[in-house]
């Protein structure tokens, strides 16, 4: 039996594109297969999150400049600036739907054509006999493995009504022609990070908006001390958040959008959709080739391999959230098994996540109730410290937030959650320490270059030193008592 691959790869995700240039790089005869022309947002090569960071970004400019006379910058001796931004939404479009264009370039079947990979665009389905393939437009690939790598998409809740209403998701917000100005109103369904992200986003560039959840706060998936920090700071930017709240209905009316959340009707010149992610592979036939998902994912085991061994899957969401970092880390998995053995499992425990608001909230690791229901009370240690204690966040007036280490009493680092400037970028070193299993003790040897925000991880570390003394009170007794000692 022959093989017209070493790999094939179904999808045009960034995963996707990630994995045949890996697989290329190790001469590996490779196909991949991305819808054709520009791709739906769910399979775009660049995620839908990098369009939501670059109009978070623009949002925070746009703030930025609001607050910008507690620095003593004014436009002129009469007029704060902070008092009146002019937002041209179309520029700002404009120049987010460029960013991701250039990035596009990069990642663009070109691009892996001249890598050596044949890249088809199209789309397919697998077909079960009499030998396992791929065909796309009428043209049949075989293989060794595949690899599904499709992104994913927004899912559809039950609500009655709201398809003949019409409603907007975070993926269509990317398409430039979807939106022409900021909603004067808007209602954000979920409270995800992307329903998050773009609430503040939206709120920031002019909209009233109203953010409905089911759950008891937002980010329902993180830390509650870190996600009711965000919920505070949301809400004192004027977003109105509705908690324990379930729309059951949407209607228009007199060319307004209508919902009943709870026992509240809410009128709206527009609907954001942002609750959880689902797979998107319902076109490629996998029932018949043996391969089980559902809702929440594709099944695989620890080495990424379907119910089929021959197909193996990496996926962009967890938890019902985004993560295209996480897909590449699984597909780095999934090209090592797939063209060699399968012997390479995946780890998650060092896999950070972040959501990109401002402040930035970000974790990796157990969140604290997480970490109590496991270990029990007494072998948990919270360690925690402030922002405003930095240098760096005084200098920069951005000191709302704080970092939190869990850790067990041996020292072992079971998860840490951060909110303020740059999380994003700090939660790194934390995410090395889980990986590697550094104990908390050696992030307070870190030096760190004074002042950078950095220097929250050695801070919040050096409190572990604080607790081991309140442990053993008698170190503290022979310490006075030896000083005591020399001095005379």
């Amino acid at each position: 039996m022959t093989f017209d691959y070493d790999l094939v790869i179904i999808g045009g995700s960034l995963a996707g594109f990630y994995a045949a240039a890996a697989a290329a790089s190790l001469k590996a005869r490779v196909a991949l297969v991305a819808p054709a022309v520009a791709a739906e947002a769910s399979e775009a090569t660049i995620p839908i999150s990098t369009y939501r960071q670059t109009l978070t970004y623009l949002g925070a400019i746009a703030q930025q400049l609001r607050e910008a006379h507690q620095f003593g910058i004014h436009c002129t001796a009469e007029e704060k600036v902070g008092q009146s931004v002019s937002i041209r939404f179309a520029e700002a479009m404009q120049w987010a739907a460029d960013v991701c264009a250039n990035l596009e370039e990069q990642h663009s079947l070109a691009v892996l054509a001249s890598m050596g990979v044949d890249a088809l665009a199209g789309r397919g389905q697998f077909y079960p006999k009499p030998y396992l393939g791929f065909e796309v437009k009428e043209r049949r690939l075989r293989s060794r493995a595949y690899l599904l790598a499709t992104g994913s998409r927004p899912a559809m809740p039950e609500i009655e009504g709201l398809g003949a209403t019409g409603f907007l998701t975070g993926d269509e917000i990317a398409q430039k022609s979807k939106l022409k100005q900021p909603p004067e109103s808007l209602i954000v369904i979920g409270a995800s990070p992307s329903g998050v992200e773009l609430a503040q986003t939206f709120a920031r560039l002019g909209s009233r908006v109203t953010l409905v959840t089911k759950s008891p706060h937002i980010l329902p998936k993180e830390d509650p001390e870190a996600a009711l920090l965000m919920q505070a700071n949301l809400e004192a930017e004027g977003v109105r958040i509705l908690t324990k709240t379930e729309v059951t209905q949407a209607k228009r009316i007199d060319e307004k959008k209508w919902v009943q959340a709870g026992n509240q009707a809410i009128e709206a010149d527009e609907i954001l959709l942002a609750g959880e992610q689902v797979p998107n592979v319902e076109s490629l036939n996998l029932e018949s080739v043996g391969v089980k998902w559902y809702r929440k994912g594709i099944q695989v085991n620890e080495k990424l391999q379907t119910t089929n061994p021959h197909i193996y899957a990496c996926s962009d969401f967890f938890d019902g959230c985004q993560m295209p970092h996480l897909a590449i880390y699984e597909a780095d998995i999934a090209v090592k098994n797939s063209l060699f053995l399968p012997l390479f499992k995946v780890d998650y425990r060092g896999i950070p996540r972040a959501v990109f608001t401002d402040p930035q909230l970000a974790r990796v690791g157990m969140t604290e109730p997480q970490a109590l229901a496991r270990y029990g009370r007494d072998n948990v240690v919270v360690l925690r410290q402030y922002f405003k204690a930095l240098a760096k966040a005084q200098i920069t007036g951005q000191t709302t937030g704080f970092c939190k280490i869990i850790a067990r009493r041996n020292g072992e680092i079971l998860g840490v959650s951060l909110v303020g400037a740059q999380a994003a970028e700090l939660i790194h070193v934390f995410a090395l320490a889980v990986r590697e299993k550094i104990k908390v003790g050696a992030l307070a040897s870190l030096s760190c270059v004074w002042s950078t925000f950095s220097e929250i991880a050695r801070q919040t570390a050096v409190e572990w030193h604080r607790y081991q003394h309140q442990r053993h009170p008698r170190i503290l007794d022979f310490l006075e008592w030896f000083f005591n000692w020399r001095r005379h």
